[in-house]
């Protein structure tokens, strides 16, 4: 194996390991499936109206989850970043075309995997089966839930202040208008929130 590919992939190991231990078998079968891929700045990793395969795994860079409405409009849904898994989940798991879109808004590097076999896998090893059970409990329950909470009942400030405690430095990462389309607000109301707490 290329050991730059090998460095990235234990990288990819190490992450996992925070869910669940796997034994060799279970690594070896998984790290079969990951491959290196580079994207440029703008490039889109999914494509919404479109069916999607992957999972990424992000090891260096960023990128954005979002929905365009029929008006025009931009939502975004979340922020990937170094470290974090990837993907337009709700597509992968229906087969249906995904809603979002996922872009670079910065050079990037991802191992991904196709998602159909790495659903083999998790039938065919139980310990990457733990792996996919705790980290969906604690990034689609867990965290989910009170944002999806907050998000209905917090005003803009308390949102903008929730964001920068989530995402720590990320303000300085991306745009004004991608910050205020991820709160839900105009980029005018975050310049007087922004401008209001300095």
């Amino acid at each position: 194996m290329d050991p730059r590919l090998r460095a990235t992939t234990d990288e990819f190991f190490a992450k996992v390991a925070e869910y669940a231990a796997l034994d060799e078998r279970a690594r070896e079968a998984w790290r079969a499936l990951l491959v290196a891929r580079d994207y440029r700045k703008g490039d889109l990793l999914v494509t919404q109206g479109q069916q999607t395969r992957h999972i990424f795994f992000v090891l260096h860079g960023l990128l954005l989850q979002y929905h365009v409405g029929e008006d025009g409009e931009s939502i975004v849904k979340r922020f990937f970043l170094e470290q974090g898994f990837a993907a337009s989940t709700s597509a992968l798991l229906t087969g249906d075309d995904s809603h979002f879109s996922i872009r670079a808004i910065e050079q990037v590097s991802v191992l991904q995997y196709d998602f159909g076999k790495f659903k083999d896998l998790v039938r065919e090893h139980s310990a990457i089966a733990a792996f996919y059970i705790r980290y969906m409990e604690r990034h689609w329950i867990v965290e989910k839930e009170p944002l999806e909470v907050s998000f209905r009942t917090d005003d803009a400030r308390r949102k903008y202040a929730r964001f920068l405690k989530t995402y720590p430095g990320l303000e300085e990462r991306i745009r004004q208008h991608e910050v205020a389309a991820f709160l839900g607000i105009t980029p005018t109301q975050l310049s007087r929130i922004r401008a209001a707490s300095r």
